[in-house]
């Protein structure tokens, strides 16, 4: 490990790495870029700390160069053991940001990192998962009156504001940027559909044609990994929880079934629920000889990867992102440990995509900075026309002109009187 007085990387000497691929990124993340060129002009977030605990990715290294740009002062944490990109993290650290963060953390060092982002004494907090947040509330509550509020970017974390909201725990206002309109369709659909499958494949360089392919959940991440498997050739099962998304699986032309049932016949099998042991020993002892596991969703519970290693007769490192357990006879075969396989094994979602995203991110910062005297304790949402601004940014980025309303239908969509 290289430290510094406000670094910890696995190797500064990947800064030059790091820095390329910084420069690749930024290549692909116009809309973003225009945000900042703003930000530069406005100095909107002048004076204010904003400790964030996300994937150190390079694309999230280009949100930090944002929110720089616009006055902040940034402290940085992974929100994932396995989800840092060592030579990103390198180049941030020789930038001069403040950086902890390494692949493959231990669960020690995880809980100490975030804790120095929280001795950083943020006004802002930027959290993927909600641990960020839930442990300011649970540890370090007198910073709470100088928090101005807090931006979430992930299902999973909203899923646990959510509850801290209806407990009454929740003390600071906590914008859910995974609610963008935005961020469901680039990000959750688009992005999650790819990097997952992207990950599987680095994995096991497994053909999906042909094959059962399980999925586990069926909100926008699950229809994205669906769609894309279906596009690489593979019969696509679906299990789901919720009659609405069961149903709309089902008039997609998908096979939808319990895992109880779906366990014996899949090949492939992904979560991306947002809950616990979603894949248990019991399917697992149900599966085919050389089956794969992989998760998407946020944290490494929706696979019971106790209880696999309980019910294990051995278990072995067979590939980089790749662990072989044999159950009752049966070689069962485990992406990234059961965490987010498309950063635990690739590198998440493309640059294009996470533009969008960190625009909703940069923009929520600067709301609750303009916004700090009015809004209240709990999960919000950002207004509409944010997220309209967000797409127009990136429909320019991509070269795309859309057409305008006439006067005359701008007239007829605002009035009533006109019928058959």
């Amino acid at each position: 490990m290289d430290k510094g007085d406000n670094y910890e990387v696995k190797d500064i000497s990947l800064a030059e790495q790091g820095m390329m691929n910084l420069e690749m990124a930024e290549a692909r993340m116009g809309a973003l870029l225009k945000v900042r060129e703003r930000f530069e002009k406005e100095k909107p977030l002048d004076g204010i700390r904003v400790g964030m605990a996300l994937h150190v990715t390079k694309e999230t290294g280009i949100l930090v160069r944002t929110l720089i740009a616009g006055g902040a002062d940034v402290a940085i944490t992974g929100c994932n053991p396995l989800s840092t990109q060592d030579d990103v993290a390198a180049a941030l650290a020789k930038e001069g940001v403040k950086v902890w963060a390494y692949k493959g953390e231990t669960n020690e060092d995880y809980y100490r990192y975030l804790n120095n982002v929280i001795e950083f004494k943020p006004h802002i907090t930027i959290d993927d998962g909600c641990d960020l947040v839930s442990e300011i509330h649970k540890k370090h509550a007198d910073m709470i009156p100088e928090i101005i509020g807090g931006c979430e970017e992930t299902t999973t974390g909203i899923i646990r504001l959510n509850a801290m909201e209806k407990d009454g725990a929740l003390k600071y206002p906590v914008i859910a940027v995974n609610d963008n309109k935005t961020k469901h369709l680039l990000d959750n659909y688009y992005g999650t559909g790819q990097s997952s499958l992207d990950g599987i494949l680095r994995a096991t360089n497994i053909l999906f044609a042909g094959k059962n392919t399980v999925v586990c959940g069926y909100g926008s991440c699950g229809k994205g990994v669906a769609t894309r498997a279906t596009g690489l050739g593979a019969n696509v099962i679906v299990s789901e929880v919720d009659n609405f998304r069961a149903l709309q699986a089902a008039l997609d032309g998908y096979r939808v079934m319990p895992m109880e049932e779906a366990a014996a016949i899949g090949d492939i099998f992904i979560t991306v629920t947002g809950d616990k042991h979603v894949i248990r020993t019991e399917h697992i002892r149900k599966m085919k000889d050389t089956a794969v596991i992989a998760n998407s969703g946020h944290f490494d519970c929706e696979i019971d990867v106790a209880g696999m290693k309980k019910a294990s007769s051995s278990s072995r490192r067979v590939r980089q992102s790749l662990d072989e357990y044999v159950i009752d006879g049966k070689r069962i075969y485990l992406c990234g440990e059961g965490r987010l396989v498309n950063l635990a094994a690739a590198e998440g979602h493309p640059s294009e995509v996470m533009a969008t995203s960190f625009c909703g991110q940069a923009l929520a910062v600067e709301y609750l900075v303009k916004n700090k005297d009015s809004v209240k304790p709990g999960v919000i949402k950002l207004p509409d026309e944010i997220d309209d601004t967000i797409a127009g940014l990136q429909l320019d980025a991509m070269g795309i002109k859309k057409d305008e309303l006439t006067e005359e239908q701008k007239r007829y969509l605002s009035s009533w009187e006109e019928g058959t």
